[in-house]
């Protein structure tokens, strides 16, 4: 028997956990949580960020999808944060760049 309720729990079992964040807690996770600090590596025009490390945020405009996976397990030279930040705190960095970055 098909039952919607299994669907959709299994929908959600597919969904990112950190989806959803919070665009103005993820600035003072950029600004401040994070350490080393987002901005000492990098640039974006929205935190009055230049960092010179790592990519411009602005020129790279990265998914949600894609700053969940880059701050959690680390990329290149780029800590992992998995250890020091909450699955929240990523989810909410996560939505602020997105929505920061090129604007």
């Amino acid at each position: 028997m098909w039952r919607p309720t299994a669907v959709l729990f299994g929908l959600a079992l597919c969904l990112p956990a950190q989806a959803g964040g919070d665009p103005e807690a993820g600035k003072r996770v950029f600004l401040e949580l994070a350490q080393p600090s987002c901005a000492l590596c990098h640039s974006l025009k929205d935190a009055g960020a230049d960092g010179q490390i790592g990519p411009s945020l602005d020129e790279l405009k990265p998914t949600e999808a894609q700053v969940v996976q880059a701050v959690t397990n680390g990329v290149g030279i780029m800590p992992a944060f998995k250890d020091s930040l909450s699955p929240e705190q990523i989810a909410d960095l996560a939505r602020y760049v997105e929505r920061a970055a090129g604007q």
